[in-house]
């Protein structure tokens, strides 16, 4: 499904856990953004999204949630999509893990292009790696065995102010859907009113044009 036309929002909601997160408690979200971009590829065809989610957290390390969005694919294709995901996250001396399985719906879409996808994160000081592999697709085996890859670093140049590169790889195993590479750096800034971010964000598929996005999220707990 996504790649047809294929956030800063997923990544917010699926970034890595650390310690002093992992509270026994529900929490929620609720963003926007001036595109929704999933691996560098717009979901909203340039256009705004808006989002929300709950979470569960467990102090085990075990949590639970759901975001949806509005997405945009075109004529008769879905308007929204709802995620569903769960996992373990922790710490091992200094390096932080994020473990899981998400499942991508779009209940209103003219076919069934839900596919899910097993997922595993660590992270260490300034840097993070991120790997998915895709499983359970639907009527569109576009990410059926499909394999993402990103490392990305990140620097906090004051308390309340942050820098993150990230370069990532999507690879598909089926004909006729090429591989491609994205790239992304971003300035992201809190505040008592939400997290701020600026993006600039492009890919290595032909014509494909630079995006320049600005986001919004706010968290709170239930």
């Amino acid at each position: 499904m996504k790649i047809k036309t294929l956030t800063v929002c997923t990544a917010m909601a699926l970034g890595l856990m650390s310690g002093s997160a992992l509270a026994n408690s529900f929490d929620g979200n609720i963003g926007a953004t001036s595109d929704y971009l999933w691996r560098g590829l717009s979901q909203t065809g340039g256009e705004a999204a808006f989002s929300g989610g709950i979470d569960y957290s467990h102090d085990s390390g075990v949590y639970a949630g759901t975001w949806a969005s509005n997405v945009d694919f075109g004529d008769d294709k879905p308007t929204y999509e709802i995620d569903f995901y769960g996992g373990y996250a922790g710490e091992i001396e200094s390096i932080s893990f994020d473990a899981g399985y998400i499942y991508y719906a779009y209940p209103n879409a003219d076919y069934d292009g839900d596919f899910g996808e097993v997922y595993l994160n660590l992270g260490w000081n300034w840097f993070g790696i991120s790997t998915s592999y895709g499983t359970n697709a639907q009527d569109d085996e576009t990410y059926e065995d499909a394999f993402y890859i990103e490392g990305n670093i990140s620097y906090d140049i004051s308390p309340t102010l942050s820098f993150a590169v990230a370069v990532g790889n999507q690879s598909f195993d089926i004909d006729g859907v090429e591989d491609y590479v994205n790239y992304n750096a971003s300035l992201t800034k809190v505040t008592d009113m939400g997290d701020f971010t600026f993006m600039v964000s492009d890919t290595d598929i032909d014509d494909d044009d630079p995006i320049v996005l600005v986001s919004w999220g706010y968290g709170f707990s239930l």
